[in-house]
């Protein structure tokens, strides 16, 4: 008895088989069901480009545009009138040729990596005077009565087939598909009523394991908000709740306990001391760290390895062990994090001003107090400019900061470290349950759209 031919598994879930399988002839779809078919996607329809780019040209038709991030970011696969788009210009044949309408499927045809290429949505009505960026593929089915629109969310939306677009991309800096790439696509087609069921289901699964999601998505947020409230607690009013208060003069930091002090930063700590030469050699290798690599929470999450030569302009500040680093640009990012331990050769952006501590000040307590709502939000409240909001460094370096004796400094640090590493622990056990949820949707997606689980008997029994 072959695989398919047992019941099929999926976590706690089990499926009834198809009662014969055959193989596709494709390695990453395997064996189908018996009466289902496969196709390519250039069988079933048309790819075609745009050319609209997002510049507006005066005498063009106006029109509105779905970009690359509706399609990639694209939760519910889908796109309708409802969602709002950009507005450019295009000449009108091309308003007329590459207006959407019900049925049509949007793909990306490149990405940074081979993992994150070949993701689709599908426009589920008809939407005149919209068109699609040049960053798209748009697939137009030719054939009738062969594919539903619920299930086209998920023909291309699922492991078999996007694992024949990582194969298939190619580039250096950029990973890109071809038409001729997308038309060699193999999907598989089961009969147009069986497609209805695969449909509604899916739809129905994937919508309690989304909600599932977001649900622990929130309480990252919750135990993150609790994180921050301890820190700015901890580093303005201390943990002893007994001892007598006063008013800080400081607006934002209210009261503080009578014993401590405030002192603006730049009297606790230099900023930006070192940074790399021009004349620096250009074989020098670098471990670099960007402003978007940076939680204010998690801290360093990403880093890149460059040689001096090829590396941005802007990669030029060293820092050291106890250093806290400060984004100054795109400030909303609240880009925030100590310095650990770091490698020798640990580069970070211009963007970021790096806030060396005295020995009055404790490190580990700075990395704390530069991390509390009232430090953070007087950054980005200071910082000028809309779409790339900054601020200087000197500007941050003359903000205050409550703190006490180095002593009480230390006993501080020793409780934040203890208390926050547990509810680190607890969002990293939601992340943990996040990831084996979407795994678990792309599983059953899988399963179910190449046959490895039937689910035409209605609602599948749990065990």
């Amino acid at each position: 008895m072959s695989n398919e031919q047992k019941t099929q598994g999926l976590g706690r879930r089990q499926f009834l088989p198809y009662p014969e399988y055959k193989d596709s002839g494709i390695e990453s779809i395997g064996r189908i069901p018996k009466h289902w078919s496969v196709s390519s996607l250039g069988r079933l329809g048309r790819f075609s480009a745009s050319g609209i780019d997002k510049k507006t040209v005066q005498g063009e038709e106006i029109v509105r545009m779905v970009n690359y991030t509706d399609v990639y970011s694209n939760i519910s696969k889908t796109i309708d009138m409802s969602r709002q788009s950009m507005q450019t210009t295009c000449p009108a044949r091309k308003a007329k040729e590459h207006s959407l309408r019900n049925g049509d499927i949007l793909f990306t045809p490149s990405s940074e990596t081979e993992a994150e290429i070949g993701f689709s949505a599908v426009v589920i009505e008809n939407m005149p005077n919209t068109v699609y960026s040049y960053h798209l593929i748009r697939f137009r089915p030719s054939v009738h009565g062969e594919l539903d629109i619920g299930f086209c969310k998920y023909l291309g939306n699922n492991s078999a087939v996007l694992t024949q677009f990582t194969a298939a991309c190619k580039g250096t800096t950029r990973q890109i598909l071809t038409r001729e790439d997308f038309r060699s696509i193999i999907v598989v087609l089961p009969p147009i009523n069986e497609q209805l069921i695969i449909a509604a289901f899916l739809d129905r699964e994937t919508a309690k394991i989304d909600a599932l999601i977001e649900k622990k998505e929130r309480l990252i947020e919750l135990l993150q908000e609790k994180r921050t409230a301890l820190i700015t607690q901890a580093v303005t009013k201390g943990f002893d709740s007994t001892v007598p208060m006063k008013d800080s003069g400081v607006n934002w930091l209210g009261e503080i306990p009578t014993h401590w002090s405030v002192h603006r930063l730049k009297l606790l700590a230099s900023i930006n001391d070192e940074a790399l030469s021009e004349k620096t050699d250009p074989q020098f290798e670098m471990i670099y760290v960007d402003i978007g690599g940076v939680d204010k929470i998690q801290g360093i999450l990403e880093r890149e390895e460059y040689l001096f030569e090829n590396a941005p302009s802007r990669a030029r500040r060293i820092v050291r062990d106890g250093d806290v680093i400060i984004s100054t640009v795109r400030t909303y990012l609240r880009a925030i994090a100590p310095i650990k331990s770091p490698e020798s050769n640990l580069i970070v952006s211009t963007g970021f001003a790096v806030v060396r501590p005295i020995s009055r000040l404790n490190s580990d307590y700075a990395a704390y107090a530069l991390r509390a709502t009232y430090f953070v939000e007087n950054i980005v409240a200071n910082s000028t400019g809309v779409s790339y909001p900054a601020i200087e460094a000197s500007k941050v370096s003359s903000f205050s900061i409550a703190f006490p004796e180095l002593s009480e400094q230390q006993r501080i640090v020793g409780i934040l470290d203890e208390e926050t590493a547990k509810i680190d622990i607890l969002i990293s056990k939601v992340r943990e349950a996040i990831t084996k949820l979407r795994e678990y949707r792309t599983t059953l997606i899988t399963a179910v759209v190449t046959g490895k689980a039937n689910v035409q008997g209605g609602i599948p029994s749990l065990e």
